[in-house]
């Protein structure tokens, strides 16, 4: 992305922020004295800055901090003439363990690096650009909810750890644990002596209250319940575990009820988006991947060049070292973190899916690699292609993806033909 030219800044501000308050370091356009300060994190003192700063050089001001999102970036981007230029923090780390090799490190120091790298490298920083108020909303929506799901995850394991010391024929009678009936099960039947306890007419009436309606799994169910041998009688070890399944129950049905909150949220403002159905069409999207893989890209055209450029900034594509006669490849590390979780999770569930997808898959398992390098692999891959539809806003076709294959003499058809015959 093109950045302005430093000639068009009336005013240059690095800045370290901090939880209580900011040190900034300040050159005025063509000055040659630059100016330290502090201002404190609270809205009206950042306010107050902001409006110095307006009244001061009446004019566009470019800030370059390690921040792309939080507070202080969304109380300064309230404020039209400042321009904010995110660097990483490794980026700023590096910068000043070059010129300061004792690793010292003071804050006002800190922000004049981060003006020296504004002032030296500005082709090298992209300032922020604001998508608009849907796409950000949806944004935001789609990072917290699989925040959720990894609440959900963490607290299935706690619950299942605190099953097995008294209670693990629960966890053998539902194949899933982050459910609402496995929550109203053991709210209502606690302890295995409760639930032996229980009416087969009872037991039956719950489960049918909760969809159930396979005969044969819930005469499997009752009788496991019926047939089940008390791991212990030890009240010192029931007691206090039953408490901990109780508080977990509660929390993971408050966090699967707010996840489906979130899936009618997102699902609303994703379809009012106009790049919806590019990804909707995808094979393995559906309603949670679709919006993911919508925010990953964005609506601005203009914002990549090419593929490569999502590849390595998504952290998909690997990085190469050189050094005289080693190489390595490894993986990336510095890279937004959820934005790759996006594309390798979504690449992964197109390999069932994808008729190329799965016979690519399976080549890369034939070459040794393991399955995280294959997925990986089919991802980088992927990427290329929705890089493409996305462009062209051209939604994506197996068929004519097969055609540009089977064009260019593609040895993926071979692997895909065998698989034909093996099926």
């Amino acid at each position: 992305m093109k950045t302005q030219s430093t000639h068009s800044f009336t005013a240059f501000i690095g800045i370290d922020w901090a939880d209580k308050k900011h040190d900034f370091c300040l050159l005025a356009a063509g000055a040659e004295q630059r100016e330290f300060g502090t201002f404190d994190h609270t809205p009206e003192a950042i306010a107050l800055w902001a409006k110095a700063l307006h009244d001061r050089f009446d004019g566009p001001i470019a800030i370059c901090l390690e921040l792309s999102k939080g507070p202080l970036v969304y109380a300064l981007q309230r404020c039209p003439f400042l321009e904010i230029f995110p660097v990483h923090p490794s980026t700023l780390a590096k910068y000043r363990e070059a010129f300061v090799p004792s690793h010292a490190k003071d804050d006002p120091t800190d922000a004049e690096m981060a003006l020296e790298i504004l002032l030296r490298h500005p082709d090298k920083l992209d300032p922020i650009q604001l998508q608009s108020s849907p796409m950000r909303i949806l944004s935001r929506l789609v990072e917290e909810r699989r925040t959720l799901v990894n609440d959900v995850i963490s607290i299935t394991n706690r619950l299942t750890n605190a099953l097995k010391q008294y209670y693990p024929q629960a966890l053998d009678w539902f194949e899933h644990k982050d459910t609402l009936i496995f929550c109203d099960f053991l709210s209502r039947w606690p302890t295995l002596k409760q639930v032996k306890q229980a009416r087969q007419s009872t037991l039956e009436s719950f489960f049918h209250q909760h969809n159930v309606r396979r005969a044969y799994l819930i005469e499997r169910r009752i009788q496991g319940i019926r047939s089940a041998t008390a791991l212990t009688d030890d009240e010192a070890v029931i007691r206090p575990y039953q408490m901990v399944v109780q508080a977990m129950v509660e929390q993971l049905r408050a966090l699967l009820l707010a996840i489906d909150h979130f899936d009618t949220e997102i699902d609303q403002i994703a379809k009012s988006l106009p790049d919806y159905d590019l990804f909707a069409a995808l094979p393995g999207a559906g309603h949670i991947m679709a919006p993911r893989l919508l925010v990953a890209f964005g609506e601005e055209r203009d914002r990549y060049t090419n593929a490569a450029q999502i590849q390595r900034y998504s952290g998909v594509a690997p990085v190469v070292e050189r050094s005289g006669n080693k190489c390595w490849v490894h993986w990336r590390i510095a890279c937004p973190t959820f934005l790759r979780q996006t594309f390798v999770e979504w690449a992964g569930s197109t390999i069932p899916r994808s008729f190329w997808a799965g016979a690519y898959y399976q080549q890369q398992r034939n070459k040794g690699c393991s399955h995280r390098v294959a997925v990986r692999a089919l991802a980088f891959k992927w990427i290329r292609i929705l890089y493409r539809c996305w462009e062209s806003r051209i939604p994506y076709d197996e068929s004519i993806y097969l055609n540009s294959l089977r064009r260019r003499g593609s040895p993926l058809l071979t692997n895909l033909s065998e698989n034909a015959k093996i099926t």
